[in-house]
């Protein structure tokens, strides 16, 4: 059977405020917004066709617990400077994993998401087909 092609890739998150997380998404990581839908806004993640929609929660309340939004960068560093900077909450500075070999810190959007910001240290890591 022929593989099915997939053209881009959206990840949802909800936000109890959608406001403060569009500043957090806009400005903490500069991440271009591609689709105004309103309720939903649906920005650019890098150049692959992948996508991280934010939405407006109906409910103030917002389960985050098991959602990690990982974003891959070879300036982990400079990243973490950057948001931390802006005042946004970081859990750690960058530091290596050895249990999943990455370099990598997490921060908090509003909402209470973790946001990954991570290197792959391996040079025949794969991000292409």
């Amino acid at each position: 059977m022929p593989a099915l092609q997939i053209d881009s890739q959206i990840t949802f998150l909800y936000a109890a405020d959608l406001q403060l997380a569009a500043r957090f998404y806009e400005d903490a990581l500069g991440l271009k917004l591609a689709l105004d839908q309103g309720a939903c806004r649906i920005y650019r993640a890098g150049g692959t066709g992948a996508y991280i929609g934010v939405c407006q929660a109906a409910e103030a309340r917002v389960e985050t617990a098991s959602i990690i939004f990982t974003l891959v960068t070879q300036d982990v560093d400079g990243w973490y400077k950057r948001i931390s900077g802006q005042g946004w909450e970081c859990e750690h500075p960058p530091r290596f994993n050895e249990v999943y070999d990455i370099y990598h810190f997490f921060a908090r959007d509003p909402s209470g998401y973790r946001i990954e910001i991570q290197r792959f240290p391996q040079a025949d890591w794969d991000q292409s087909e």
